[in-house]
């Protein structure tokens, strides 16, 4: 399942790759007019490199959340008397609202008429309704008695993942459209921080308290206060020109932002589904370590018990599980800063293949999760350098296959063809949360029939093969470089491949 197209209009790769998926990672890229469902964008001056940094700061914030959010939902549905197996499968809720949610905000983000701009009145609504979510889910055990207390955070966990999913979608949309097209790929660096640091503050809160779900409401209030910071920060930085309705232009309704979904993915090349396929399976790995790595720690590997009495060996294994890891999240999040700054440089200075940097990480993580499986028992040391090791698949599943559609889609808009290159990276995106599903659903289905001490290793089975059989989809991937078929031709046809990629480095 591979797109072969004639020379010279294969995909490129390196540096264009890089500088495709920087500058064609949103539907309105730049200082320029730009029309497209029924509206038109003012052109505008170009913006100081400092003031999108600070844009980009609620990234940050984002990243917290999602990083404490994510392993300590199913600990807190335990603390509120889940059982294991139903509190593993409410974990749902993120993938399949973010299947949906994603697409639907960012099409009709793109399309937005209001005074305000496109992107902060979305940001601004998500903001509101998280704050409004987030204070509901960790205040139930105080509004409400042990037993409806549950009733009422479950669903309100559901609701939480749309509201954030709403926040986070136009920022990266909100910087790609100030930003002018030099600027884009140090954006694209900006953004790799602010997710490392992010998950560094994300791990490191995890420490203030010995038992983190015992005290969610406080540092959920500290986490939303945080973004409400970072995006303080951004609305006193940004200006956007509203864009304007186009008066010829057929009406949008109400569900034409899911047609365009449906429309993306009817016309998408062969090459998307192949990365589909492959984020899929690389994303059960990451899942795996996500959001179960900290039971892991503290139910496998340190052999805890969050419900045991107060003091009791259990108890203490528990809480010293929960602290390797949060020291493993933060080597983590240090090597996820330092290897994916590797990969840009890759793809940007050298001439190496997307596929072969791809492969690689993706192999390292099946190698580590197998590692979790079978090796690590009851070595916290081990597991922590297991932890740090698995954010190799994560770190390129950001880059590379969102840079191999982009190149693509860049060639397709060059020779005339009609794309939809944000709509495809969104459900491109979206094929991860598949992979959350199928851990997610997996776990909770061995949870039923072990419990989770063991039930928790065997998920790292499932890790392993999964990311091995993704690592070598990802060796097939067709990633030829424009004219590699034809090095065998005249000196021509070489000057001619060299003046055809030096000009679209240049349009670049």
């Amino acid at each position: 399942s591979s797109l072969r197209l004639p020379a010279p209009h294969r995909v490129r790769t390196g540096r264009k790759a890089l500088e495709a998926v920087a500058t064609r990672s949103c539907l309105c890229p730049g200082p320029k007019m730009v029309g497209g469902g029924g509206v038109k964008k003012m052109t505008g001056e170009a913006w100081p490199l400092w003031k999108l940094i600070l844009m980009a700061l609620p990234q940050l914030g984002v990243q917290v959340l999602w990083c404490f959010l994510g392993p300590s939902s199913a600990p807190y549905m335990l603390h509120l008397g889940m059982g294991p197996a139903l509190a593993t499968l409410n974990n749902v809720a993120g993938p399949i609202t973010g299947f949906f949610t994603g697409p639907i905000v960012g099409a009709t983000s793109d399309g937005l008429t209001s005074r305000y701009g496109r992107r902060r009145p979305v940001i601004f609504a998500g903001l509101v309704s998280t704050w409004i979510a987030g204070m509901l889910f960790c205040c139930a055990e105080h509004l409400f008695p042990k037993g409806k207390a549950l009733m009422f955070a479950a669903p309100m966990y559901w609701v939480m993942d749309v509201t954030i999913n709403v926040l986070q979608t136009p920022h990266r949309a909100l910087v790609s459209d100030l930003a002018s097209e030099e600027q884009q790929v140090p954006m694209q660096v900006v953004f790799v921080f602010m997710m490392a640091v992010g998950n560094f503050i994300g791990f490191s809160i995890m420490q203030i308290y010995e038992i983190p779900v015992e005290h969610m409401f406080e540092l959920m209030l500290g986490i939303c206060l945080l973004n409400t910071f970072c995006i303080a920060v951004q609305f006193a930085v940004a200006t956007e020109t509203p864009l304007l309705k186009d008066p010829d232009a057929p009406k949008r309704s109400f569900c034409s932002p899911v047609f365009g979904v449906v429309e993306a993915v009817r016309s998408s090349p062969c090459l998307l589904y192949h990365l589909a396929v492959v984020q899929c399976l690389v994303w059960i790995g990451n899942t795996a370590w996500g959001i179960y790595g900290g039971q892991w720690f503290a139910n496998s590997v340190y052999a805890g018990d969050q419900n045991a009495p107060e003091g009791s060996p259990e108890k203490l294994a528990y809480g010293a599980g929960i602290d390797a890891f949060s020291k493993g999240g933060q080597m983590k999040a240090g090597l996820q800063l330092m290897s994916a700054l590797l990969i840009i440089w890759l793809l940007l200075k050298t001439t190496i293949r997307p596929r072969v940097v791809y492969a690689p990480c993706i192999f390292i993580g099946a190698f580590v999760s197998a590692c979790a499986a079978f090796l690590v028992g009851n070595n916290g040391n081990f597991a922590e350098l297991c932890m740090a090791l698995s954010v190799m698949p994560e770190a390129g599943s950001f880059a590379i296959p969102f840079g191999l559609v982009a190149t693509l889609n860049k060639r397709a808009e060059e020779e005339g063809k009609k794309v939809s290159t944000a709509l495809q990276m969104a459900l491109l995106n979206c094929c991860v949360t598949i992979g959350q599903q199928v851990c997610t659903t997996t776990l909770a289905g061995v949870e039923s029939r072990l419990p989770l001490s063991k039930a928790l290793p065997c998920i790292f089975m499932l890790a392993a093969a999964a990311q091995g059989l993704g690592g070598a989809g990802a060796l097939c991937l067709d990633d030829k470089p424009s004219g590699e078929e034809d090095s065998s031709g005249s000196d021509m046809d070489h000057e001619s491949s060299d003046e055809t990629n030096q000009e679209l480095s240049d349009d670049a």
